[in-house]
C-alpha cells in the first residue's frame, strides 16, 4: 500500500510547481511487477489530476491578491499568460501534462476562470493519456 501512497503524493506534487517526475516512479513501480498496474494508473492519475485540480483552485483564489507588492506574478506575466491561454483557447488543457508548460497552464485557466468541469475533464484526458501510454511502454 505504501507504494500507491507514495505514487499518489509524488504526482500530487509533480502537478504543482514543485519539480517532481512522477512518470519515474510509475515506471519503477510498474517494472517491479509487485504491484497492481490499474491500481498504479489510478493512483497516478489521480493524484496528478487532484495537483492540477489544486493550481486551479490557486488560481481562481489568487487574483484577489494580484495588486499586493508581495504578489509573485506582476501584471504583466499574468496578461501575458492569459493572452496566450486565449490564442490557444481551452484545448490546450490537453497538454497540461506536458513539463514546464502544464503547471502555468492549469493556474492560468483558474486566472481565467474556466469552468471547472471543461477543466476536469480535458485536463484528466491528457494526464491519464501519458499515464497509459507510460504503462505500454513498460
Amino acid at each position: 500500500m505504501l507504494g500507491y501512497l507514495s505514487l499518489f503524493s509524488f504526482s500530487f506534487l509533480a502537478a504543482t510547481i514543485l519539480p517532481f517526475s512522477s512518470e519515474v516512479i510509475l515506471a519503477t513501480l510498474l517494472a517491479t511487477e509487485n504491484y497492481n498496474r490499474f491500481l498504479l494508473l489510478f493512483f497516478a492519475s489521480f493524484g496528478n489530476i487532484l495537483g492540477s485540480s489544486f493550481n486551479w483552485v490557486l488560481g481562481v483564489w489568487s487574483l484577489k491578491f494580484q495588486n499586493k507588492s508581495w504578489f509573485p506574478f506582476k501584471k504583466k506575466q499574468i496578461d501575458n499568460a492569459s493572452n496566450w491561454f486565449n490564442k490557444y483557447g481551452k484545448w490546450s488543457l490537453l497538454f497540461a501534462w506536458v513539463p514546464v508548460i502544464g503547471d502555468p497552464l492549469t493556474y492560468i485557466a483558474g486566472t481565467m476562470k474556466i469552468k471547472f468541469i471543461v477543466f476536469l475533464v480535458l485536463v484528466s484526458i491528457g494526464k491519464i493519456a501519458r499515464y497509459l501510454f507510460i504503462s505500454f511502454l513498460i
